[in-house]
């Protein structure tokens, strides 16, 4: 997998109330009006001008706070290509990974980039690209990168289902 996108640049200890405000948190409503309300607090901008695919990068203890999974699933609903850090909250990379939101750690790159700019993301050489500088970053387990590219936990169990003959393809 291979992206190029925008950045939209945040700093540290960004929380999953800001991520998505925590006055929504026992509302009702679907993935989609989650992602209407994606980052409104923390930058009023980001809801109406993030493209499908940006890539969002921040600096350390990115999605601290609770273990809410809709800090998660707004960013997905926004189509969020990424979020870049130069370090998550254990609970909120979990989440990201069982999402299939790529979470990646690159500090040497956060430290480079400003909001605007454009990155190349390429999962298949574990490599961003920037103003033709190279930053590296660790590899996912096979079955993590598994999670990421079919999407989340879910979609990934399916598949492993259908592939062992122990789940209907309709399902």
């Amino acid at each position: 997998m291979k992206l190029a996108a925008k950045v939209w640049k945040y700093g540290d200890n960004i929380n999953t109330d800001v991520i998505f405000p925590g006055r929504y948190t026992y509302t009702l409503m679907s993935e989609e009006e989650m992602g209407a309300h994606a980052l409104e607090d923390l930058d009023p901008l980001f809801r109406t001008k993030a493209a499908p695919g940006d890539i969002i990068v921040a600096g350390r203890n990115w999605g601290c706070g609770s273990a809410r999974e809709q800090a998660v699933k707004c960013l997905r609903a926004r189509k969020v290509g990424a979020v870049i850090a130069k370090g998550f909250s254990r609970i909120y990379y979990r989440n990201a990974l069982n999402e299939g939101l790529p979470a990646v750690i690159c500090p040497e790159l956060v430290d480079s980039v400003s909001s605007g700019d454009v990155i190349t993301l390429d999962f298949e050489s574990n490599e961003i690209t920037f103003a033709g500088r190279h930053y590296t970053f660790p590899p996912y387990p096979e079955y993590v990168r598994g999670l990421v590219e079919c999407g989340g936990l879910l979609p990934y169990v399916r598949q492993k289902l259908r592939q062992e003959g122990r789940l209907p393809p309709e399902l």
